[in-house]
């Protein structure tokens, strides 16, 4: 049961990602960057997998990810 000072913007939310947009499954303020755990207040949410089901912080986060999951990447011609 929640407090009269808990709300929806002090937890988690949970998120289906999607091309190009995200739903909000359960409501919350906020979700957890997969690879560094750092808070992503929704109105700041960018960046995010939809094959992984993962939001990430910044676009640099992003491409690192995507690199680790994906090795063959890094050998492809310039």
């Amino acid at each position: 049961m929640m407090n009269r000072f808990e709300g929806p913007g002090s937890r988690e939310a949970r998120i289906r990602y999607l091309d190009g947009d995200f739903q909000v499954t359960s409501p919350g303020s906020f979700v957890r960057c997969a690879v560094t755990g750092e808070n992503i207040t929704l109105d700041e949410l960018r960046y995010w997998s939809v094959e992984r089901q993962e939001p990430y912080v910044s676009a640099k986060v992003s491409f690192e990810r995507e690199l680790e999951m994906n090795p063959q990447l890094r050998d492809r011609p310039k």
